[in-house]
This record gives structure tokens, sequence and C-alpha cells, in this order.
């Protein structure tokens, strides 16, 4: 099976009316690409499903870290200070997903950053835990 490639937010449209996703790992033959990591433009991709998360402002505290507090510079690889490393735990756990492909319910879930994979942490693509496994929650990279 070939797989297809999808772009999220291919043109920057997005950027007025802000956007996030998470992108739970699977094996469905889409393949999902972003910008991330600031200034440094890194291209990432994951294999899977996307699942859109709805609200106002919801990039707000991760742009208020990655944006604010790292300047756009990106943070893979980053030695985490103990109180970010709280901030974009919170960050993420204030994030919200509705409905899941293993249960029958559309009760929204909280994400968790998934700290073994904290390494690959950058602007606008974190490592997540999600009902259904690991996923990256993906936004619009500052750039």
């Amino acid at each position: 099976m070939s797989k297809r490639y999808v772009f999220l937010d291919p043109d920057g449209s997005g950027a007025d009316r802000g956007w996030a996703f998470v992108v739970v790992a699977a094996p469905t033959g889409v393949v999902y690409q972003t910008q991330g990591g600031g200034f440094g433009c890194v291209p990432y991709e994951q294999e899977g499903y996307l699942v859109p998360l709805f609200g106002r402002d919801l990039d707000e505290d991760l742009k208020a870290i990655f944006v604010g507090e790292l300047k756009g510079q990106g943070a893979r690889g980053l030695e985490w200070p103990a109180p970010l490393l709280d901030r974009l735990r919170d960050a993420v756990a204030q994030l919200r997903v509705y409905g899941s492909a293993n249960r029958d319910d559309t009760w929204p879930a909280a994400l968790a950053l998934d700290g073994s994979r904290l390494a690959e942490a950058d602007e606008a693509w974190v490592p997540v835990l999600t009902p259904d496994g690991p996923g990256y929650l993906a936004w619009e990279n500052s750039d």
C-alpha cells in the first residue's frame, strides 16, 4: 500500500485562526507532515490519524513557552529546566481530545506530555499520550 502525505497548514493560512491537532500514531497509510522547531523550520511527520482540537487560543500557553521563553529557537534535545518542563506539562494537560477510536463515548480526555519521548519535543511538535496511545501535538510554528 502506498502512503498518502498530508501537510498541515501548507500555505500558512491558519495563522490568523490558530489551529491545533493531535496525530495519533497508527498504521493508516496516511502520513501527516508539518513544520516545527521555531526558526529552524524542521520538517516533522507521523503516520496515523488526525484528531482536531477545539477551542480558542489553544496554543497560547505553548507559544508563551516556545516563542516567549525559548525565543523561537526550537527545543529538540533541550535539557528542560524543571519550572519550564512543569509549564509544558500543564499546557499539554489543559488540552482535550473528544471521542476515541477505542471507546464509545465522546467525553473529552486530557492529553499528557509523553516524558519518555521528551527529547523529541520541539516548537509545534510535542510528543503526547492520548486515550488511543502515543502521538504528537502539532500547532502553528512561529517562523
